[in-house]
């Protein structure tokens, strides 16, 4: 379990587990056991952050105000994008470090009503070397209304010279939820997405896109030195995905063409 220390900052230690990483690739649908390195963006599922459930709001996540987000009257999360910088490799069985700070923290209007948005700094370190950079958007958006229109997606790009079906369940959902220690219930509780945050049915995870698209950039690049990516529209359980490149460009788009995610990769 990792050791926590809490004050303007935050820093958690954590033994980087090999049988977690081979979850990982099973739940990712990936052929053979996992080899050192880890892949991009396993970080996320260490250093974990466990709270008792009085700690936690209605959607299941740690509520607002404990902790580096701080409480902006504004329940529905989101993890809109994130930049990430890839140093040095991660190796499992070994111990590392993540160092958290808030970066910024604005509530503004936008077309949908108020909005916050926070944009958090993470450093992971092993073996005394910096080895991934990472900034976390996060958006927080007010409860939903039964007669607010859809916001309208943006389409996707045609011309992708690389394009992948990706298909979601509710067991994979749930399986990455578990490996991420995510408890937002619009990833596993169907009724909770519908009723309280107006979805249509089960949303797919936007780290899970992202990491899928990493992997893609990866294979085509021969390496991964920096990747960027923004949540568009979110994607649903049971609806198959087209994962998509051209260049270093990548997206994810849904069945009805509409984009749900945009990025950008470096080798």
């Amino acid at each position: 379990m990792p050791h926590m220390t809490q004050a303007d900052r935050l820093k958690l230690t954590d033994v980087l587990d090999a049988a977690r990483a081979e979850a990982l690739h099973a739940t990712l649908g990936l052929e053979g056991r996992p080899a050192a390195p880890l892949i991009p963006f396993a970080h996320q599922i260490y250093f974990w952050e466990p709270r008792r459930a009085a700690r936690l709001g209605d959607d299941g996540h740690p509520r607002p105000g404990d902790g580096l987000i701080p409480d902006m009257g504004l329940p529905r999360r989101m993890w809109a994008g994130g930049r990430l910088e890839f140093h040095a490799p991660l190796r499992p069985g070994k111990l590392a470090e993540k160092r958290s700070r808030r970066l910024s923290a604005e509530r503004k209007t936008g077309r949908s009503g108020a909005l916050g948005l926070v944009t958090l700094h993470h450093e992971i370190s092993q073996d005394g070397k910096l080895c991934v950079t990472e900034e976390q958007d996060l958006i927080y958006r007010e409860a939903a209304r039964p007669d607010s229109p859809a916001p309208q997606p943006p389409s996707a790009p045609d011309g992708a010279e690389e394009s992948r079906a990706a298909e979601f369940t509710p067991t994979m959902l749930f399986r990455y939820s578990a490996l991420t220690f995510n408890g937002h219930r619009i990833h596993y509780d169907a009724d909770y997405a519908r009723e309280v945050e107006g979805y249509s049915g089960l949303v797919v995870h936007g780290p899970l896109l992202a990491q899928l698209l990493m992997l893609m950039a990866e294979s085509a690049l021969g390496g991964l030195s920096r990747f960027r990516f923004r949540a568009t529209a979110p994607l649903f359980v049971s609806e198959t995905a087209q994962l998509c490149r051209s260049g270093s460009r990548l997206w994810v788009r849904g069945p009805d063409g509409r984009q749900c995610m945009e990025a950008e990769a470096e080798g």
